[in-house]
């Protein structure tokens, strides 16, 4: 005979499902609200180099008005053709329940109107670039926002996502990062301890009312949100001794600098121009798990940069990189990807590495701008098991590369607070911290 539960007991368990769907629900997108500080994502494969100078801005005499350059985004990216787009960008402040205007003064929307065609390369593209805040649109509230670039007026229709933060400084954060952590002594992590001053602060709290997000180079999936210090003093919030609050060290990011069309720059095998493109070799790279190496890098980052040119965002090349790291056969537990801002620090198909049987080697393709740029192998999980701290899938570099607690690694501290009753959270204080250990 079939079992039927009961209407009123399948009801019950009905309502606790939808409970727990929501409860997740609510959690993901009070870490989305919190985490994406200073991430980007592109929509568009027509979209290319998406930069953004600056993420963090200053909130002085209650405004963030682009008057200062120093306190500006700098944004700029590629549309591979030489036809003319419509774009328009929009800001919308994440995490709040706060109507555009009580954020945002002048105008909600603005149109992207600086823009050059590419000079002289063998892919035509056409630059864009705009700054914000400005004249037409400034903020008024500090807190986490994302800006989106539409095209055709159609806001359906993204191509771009530039998420950035906003902090009124009101604290005093001070963070340090040590090898001697609860699972090992100088082995493969690091320990982050941080002590908010609150002396300053002329403000009322209760410690339940703070959110603490660390991020190791501007990485998101191994991002961490704290709700709770280890330690309350008066005037003071400790967080140490945290074990959400351990990070894999890693190693430090591999490099090429495809700087040249005629000769091959660091970390680069051969250049060569083949059907009407640009080809970058990069040697091929050895899994090693041994010791550490120190290695300038620049925690992920990238820089556009052509030699013999003038102008290197329109003139610089379009090049068709390749990776290889060489395995003699495939990781049946997980998948490998290319990591860095190249690919702007997510896991997508665009940076997951495809394995070849005959030539017994893992291998990526991308199409990347003239330049510098780090990256690293990152390993993840089939299944990965998602933390409270942490519900995306979190990488790791000892797949290839090891995990050392020397390497030199930058940490970004966020304090936000929310006052009970209050319909937005407020970013009081941003500490950035390297781990020279």
């Amino acid at each position: 005979m079939q079992n039927i539960l009961p209407f009123g007991i399948f009801f019950v368990l009905l309502q606790a499902k939808m409970k727990r769907i929501g409860l997740i629900l609510v959690v993901l997108s009070l870490w989305m609200g919190v985490c994406a500080q200073t991430h980007t994502h592109v929509f568009n494969e027509q979209i290319r180099t998406l930069r953004v100078e600056r993420r963090v801005l200053e909130l002085a005499d209650g405004i963030v008005d682009g008057s200062d350059p120093e306190n500006t985004l700098h944004i700029s990216f590629d549309e591979m053709s030489h036809d003319v787009h419509f774009y328009t960008y929009s800001v919308q402040m994440l995490g709040s329940e706060l109507l555009s205007g009580e954020y945002l003064k002048g105008f909600t929307t603005r149109d992207i109107t600086d823009y050059e065609h590419s000079i002289n390369t063998s892919r035509e593209y056409t630059h864009y670039w705009f700054e914000f805040p400005n004249e037409d649109m400034a903020i008024t509230k500090s807190g986490n926002y994302r800006l989106t670039v539409y095209e055709d007026g159609n806001t359906e229709n993204r191509v771009a996502e530039v998420d950035f933060c906003v902090v009124e400084p009101i604290v005093k954060i001070a963070s340090k990062v040590r090898s001697h952590t609860d699972i090992e002594f100088n082995g493969r992590y690091q320990q982050v301890d941080i002590d908010v001053d609150l002396q300053d602060a002329a403000i009322n709290y209760q410690p339940s009312e703070f959110r603490v997000v660390v991020t190791q180079n501007n990485r998101q999936d191994n991002a961490v949100v704290l709700t709770q210090p280890t330690f309350m003093e008066p005037k003071r919030l400790r967080y140490i001794n945290n074990k959400a609050l351990i990070f894999e060290g890693g190693n430090e990011y591999h490099h090429f600098d495809a700087f040249s069309c005629f000769y091959a720059g660091y970390g680069i095998d051969r250049v060569y121009h083949e059907m009407g493109d640009y080809h970058v070799s990069l040697f091929p790279t050895e899994i090693t798990k041994g010791q550490y190496i120190h290695e300038f890098d620049s925690d992920g980052r990238f820089v556009v940069n052509a030699e013999r040119t003038a102008d290197s965002d329109t003139e610089a090349e379009y090049m068709w990189v390749y990776w290889t790291l060489p395995a003699d056969k495939p990781w049946f537990d997980g998948a490998l990807y290319i990591g860095g801002e190249l690919f702007h620090n997510e896991l997508n198909l665009r940076n997951r590495m495809q394995y070849d049987a005959e030539a017994r080697c893992y291998w990526l393709t991308a199409l990347v701008k003239q330049g510098g740029y780090d990256y690293q192998y990152w390993f993840v999980e089939k299944y990965p098991q998602p933390s409270a701290a942490n519900p995306q899938p979190k990488t790791t570099t000892q797949r290839v590369d090891g995990s050392y607690w020397q390497t030199e690694n930058e940490y970004a501290v966020y304090l936000y607070w929310r006052p009970f009753g209050e319909r937005y959270e407020r970013l009081i204080g941003v500490q950035i911290q390297k781990s020279t250990l």
